[in-house]
């Protein structure tokens, strides 16, 4: 089975291409360039690489979010389209799991956070080696996620390159009990990604049209639309 996985909830790009389990192309990049310039052509490339056409694959992966709004309708815009033309299944994952699963063989539980600006991230914690979420996926303070690791008494890793926006408040709250993934763990991978989507039933192909990003979060229209009608009350 080929499947071709997709990764823009960031500013990083990860796309990759496994068959049979096997790796066959990946790229993962964090230049400071729009995914909608790049995602394409990157596609394209992993394609001729492997020696592969689109019409091989067999199944689509996609992160779904949470993180940029941006980044998540472009990924998830672009994987949509191919998996309706191409006929293939499409299975989102949660883009803090697959950050997560770069430190899959922590003993304790991992943390994976972006950041939400204004001292705010998108977290969730999972067990180690088995990626069971710990703390579901949340839109919340660094000061509150922070104090719900620290109830957890457990040795903590945290995953993602935002994590160095955050690090010396949580050496300050946690000490000892925090760890921080290496350098080369601290961007998502699309192969990462494809392996999560092969643990969740392939869902209809109908269901493509249905796919939605999960942000989390709602967006600032929204907000203010929100506090508009509440002063209309």
């Amino acid at each position: 089975m080929i499947w071709l996985g997709i990764e823009t909830s960031n500013s990083p790009l990860s796309i990759a291409i496994v068959k049979d389990g096997q790796v066959v192309g990946e790229v993962v990049q964090n230049e400071k360039l729009t995914h909608s310039v790049t995602v394409m052509p990157t596609i394209e490339e992993l394609f001729q690489k492997a020696m592969l056409k689109p019409a091989d694959i067999d199944a689509i992966a996609v992160s779904e979010g949470p993180g940029s709004y941006t980044g998540l309708r472009i990924g998830v815009t672009v994987a949509k389209t191919l998996a309706w033309t191409l006929k293939t299944p499409l299975v989102g994952v949660s883009s803090l799991q697959v950050l997560a699963a770069n430190g899959k063989d922590f003993d304790g539980v991992i943390c994976s956070l972006f950041d939400a600006r204004r001292q705010n991230v998108y977290a969730a914690v999972y067990q180690g080696s088995t990626l069971k979420p710990i703390i579901e996926d949340q839109h919340n303070s660094i000061a509150i996620l922070l104090e719900q690791l620290q109830e957890l008494n457990k040795p903590v890793l945290f995953v993602g390159q935002d994590v160095e926006n955050f690090k010396e408040k949580i050496i300050d709250l946690l000490g000892d009990q925090a760890s921080f993934a290496q350098d080369d763990l601290v961007l998502p991978k699309g192969s990462k990604l494809i392996e999560l989507a092969q643990q969740q039933p392939l869902p209809s192909i109908e269901e493509v049209h249905s796919f939605v990003p999960q942000y989390h979060r709602i967006t600032e229209a929204e907000a203010n639309w929100i506090k508009d009608q509440k002063k209309g009350q």
